[in-house]
C-alpha cells in the first residue's frame, strides 16, 4: 500500500495537528484512543495508520541538513593536513609546516574556551543561532582567501614565511574548535535520533577531503636516480645532486662523473598533483557553504523535527534505544518509578559518578584520536610503503562515517560496553603506536602482511572509538542540553591535551624516526 494512504481503519488527519491521526466520531473515549495511537506511531513505525508521503520526505531532507551540517565541524582543518604533502614542497616552511600548523590549532582553543566560560558564568548572553552563523561565514570565507594566498610570502626577522597562510590557518582552526561547543549545543533542540547522522556527517568531514586528495594526487611519490657527485678538484665539502628519472641516462650527469667520483641512489620523488591547491581550496570553501546553507534552514524549521523522528527507520531495536528520557537517562528506566520517590542526596553522588566517567573517557578518546595517533600516523605507516599510508589514511576516514550510521540501526548505551569498546580501540592504537616508535623497520616490514596488519589496525582503531564517541554524545544529549556543551569542551580538552603531549616527542625530542622508502633497507 502507498504510504499516502491509509488502511481500513477509517483513519483521519486532526485540522489542529498536522501528522496526527484520529478516528471519525468526537467522543472522550475516541480521542483518548487516538492519543494512544498517536503515542505509538512515535515509537513505533507502522500501526493501523501510516505517516503520509510528504513527512517521509522531510524526514530526508532534515537528516540530510544535519549530515551536511555535521560536515562543517571540521572539513576545513582536515582539508589542510591532506594537503600537506603539496604544501611543504612549496611553502618556506617545508617540513616544519606540520608543527607549526599544530600549534596554531592548538592555540585557537582560546574560541571553545570563551564560549564555554560566557556559558558558565553569563547564560544566555549568547546567541546560538548567531555564533554558528558566524562561524560557518567566516570559515567559508577563510577557505576562499587560502585559495588565493596559500603561497604568499613575506619576510620576516631576516627570512621567508607564510604569514597568510598561518593567520588563515589560525581562523579556519577558530572556526573548527568552537564547532565543537556550538555545533553540539544546537543539537540539543533536534531529537535524539538526529545526532547520530551529526556524527555521520562529522566523520565525513575527513573523508571527502580524503577522497578529493587522493583524485587530486598529493602525496604520491616515484623512485628516482640521485647522482651525488663530490667535487673533489674544487672543494672537498663540495657536493651536487642531479636528479633524474629511474633507468633513464643524463648527459650532465656522465660529463662531472668523468671528472670526480660519483655515487647513484634511490630517492623519492612527489609526482606532480592532477590540479593545484587553488582548485582544492575552492572546493572546500563550496563543501563549508553547503553547511551555511543547511544550517539556515535547519534554525528555520524547528516544528517539522518531532514530526519526522521516527520515518525513516523501522528498527525497534533503534527505537526503543532512544526513546525520551531527558534527565534520566544515566539510570536504566526500570529503575526511575522508584528513584522519583528515593532522597536526592542517594541518587547524586552516583550520578555524578556516572557523568564524571563519560567525560573522562570522551576526553580519553578524542586525545587519542585527534591528538596522539595522527601525529604518528606517517612514521607508523609509510615504512610500509606510500600505498599503505594511503589506504590507512583513507580507509580510516571512511571509517568513521560508517561506523556512526552502523550505530544507527546497533545502538548500545551501556556504559561497560563502552569502556570494553575503548580497550579494545586503544589497543589497536597502541599497536600503530609501537610500529611508530619502530619506525622506520617495524615488524613484517617489505612483506605484505605488515601492510594488511597496519591498515586494518587503523581502520577498527578509528571505528571503534569512533562508535564510543557517538554513543557517548547521544547519552549526554538525552541527559540535558549544557552536557553536550561541557561533551564538546571535553572533546576539545582532550584534542589539545594529546597534541600537547605528543608535539615536543616528535618535533623536539625526536623520538621517532623517518627514512626515504625507496632507499629504506632493513635486517630481516
Amino acid at each position: 500500500m502507498p504510504l499516502g494512504h491509509l488502511d481500513s481503519c477509517s483513519c483521519q488527519q486532526s485540522p489542529k495537528s498536522p501528522g496526527i491521526f484520529r478516528p471519525f466520531g468526537d467522543t472522550k473515549t475516541q480521542r483518548a484512543r487516538a492519543a494512544g495511537l498517536t503515542r505509538h506511531s512515535r515509537l513505533v513505525w507502522g500501526g493501523s495508520c501510516l505517516r503520509p508521503r510528504a513527512d517521509v520526505t522531510m524526514a530526508f531532507l532534515i537528516h540530510l541538513l544535519v549530515c551536511t551540517f555535521g560536515m562543517g565541524s571540521w572539513v576545513a582543518i582536515n582539508g589542510l593536513w591532506v594537503e600537506l604533502p603539496l604544501l611543504v614542497a612549496e611553502l618556506p616552511e617545508g617540513w616544519y609546516l606540520p608543527s607549526y600548523l599544530t600549534v596554531i590549532i592548538q592555540l585557537a582553543n582560546v574560541g571553545p574556551l570563551l564560549v564555554t566560560l560566557l556559558h558558565h558564568f553569563r547564560p544566555g548572553c549568547l546567541s546560538e543561532v548567531a555564533v554558528v552563523f558566524t562561524v560557518l561565514g567566516v570559515g567559508t570565507i577563510a577557505c576562499t582567501l587560502f585559495a588565493f594566498l596559500w603561497n604568499v610570502t613575506s619576510w620576516v626577522l631576516g627570512s621567508r614565511h607564510s604569514i597568510a597562510f598561518l593567520v588563515l590557518t589560525f581562523f579556519l582552526a577558530l572556526v573548527d574548535c568552537t564547532s565543537s561547543v556550538t555545533f553540539l549545543p544546537f543539537m540539543s533542540r533536534l531529537p535524539t535520533y538526529y545526532l547520530t547522522t551529526f556524527f555521520v556527517g562529522e566523520g565525513l568531514s575527513g573523508l571527502l577531503p580524503a577522497l578529493v586528495a587522493l583524485a587530486q594526487g598529493s602525496g604520491l611519490t616515484t623512485c628516482v636516480n640521485v647522482t651525488e657527485i663530490s667535487a673533489t678538484t674544487l672543494s672537498p665539502e663540495t657536493t651536487r645532486n642531479v636528479d633524474s628519472p629511474q633507468g633513464a641516462s643524463s648527459t650532465l650527469v656522465s660529463e662531472l662523473a668523468g671528472r670526480a667520483p660519483s655515487m647513484t641512489h634511490l630517492e623519492s620523488r612527489y609526482l606532480p598533483a592532477n590540479f593545484s591547491p587553488l582548485v582544492f581550496f575552492l572546493l572546500l570553501s563550496f563543501m563549508m557553504a553547503c553547511c551555511f546553507v543547511a544550517f539556515f534552514f535547519l534554525q528555520r524549521q524547528p516544528k517539522r523535527w518531532e514530526a519526522s523522528i521516527e520515518d525513516l527507520l523501522t528498527s525497534q531495536v533503534t527505537l526503543n534505544s532512544i526513546r525520551p528520557q531527558e534527565g534520566k537517562d544515566l539510570c536504566p528506566p526500570e529503575e526511575s518509578g522508584k528513584a522519583q520517590g528515593a532522597p536526592e542526596e542517594k541518587t547524586a553522588p552516583q550520578h555524578l559518578a556516572r557523568l564524571a566517567f563519560i567525560y573522562v573517557l570522551v576526553a580519553f578518546v578524542n586525545a587519542l584520536t585527534n591528538g596522539v595517533l595522527p601525529s604518528v600516523q606517517t612514521y607508523s605507516c609509510l615504512s610500509y610503503g606510500p600505498v599503505a599510508y594511503h589506504l590507512s589514511a583513507t580507509l580510516s576516514s571512511m571509517a568513521s562515517p560508517l561506523t556512526c550510521f552502523l550505530s544507527i540501526f546497533l545502538p548500545n548505551r551501556s556504559l561497560p560496553f563502552l569502556g570494553v569498546l575503548t580497550v579494545l580501540g586503544t589497543s589497536f592504537g597502541a599497536y600503530n603506536m609501537a610500529m611508530a616508535v619502530m619506525s622506520p623497520c617495524p615488524l613484517m616490514q617489505g612483506h605484505w602482511g605488515g601492510e594488511v596488519l597496519i591498515v586494518a589496525s587503523w581502520v577498527l582503531f578509528t571505528g571503534c572509538l569512533s562508535y564510543v564517541k557517538v554513543m557517548l554524545g547521544v547519552i549526554l544529549r538525552d541527559h540535558s542540553r549544557s552536557a553536550l556543551l561541557w561533551c564538546g569542551a571535553a572533546v576539545q580538552l582532550g584534542s589539545l591535551l594529546g597534541a600537547v603531549v605528543m608535539f615536543p616527542l616528535v618535533n623536539v625530542l625526536t623520538l621517532f624516526s623517518s627514512a626515504d622508502f625507496c632507499s629504506l633497507h632493513c635486517s630481516a
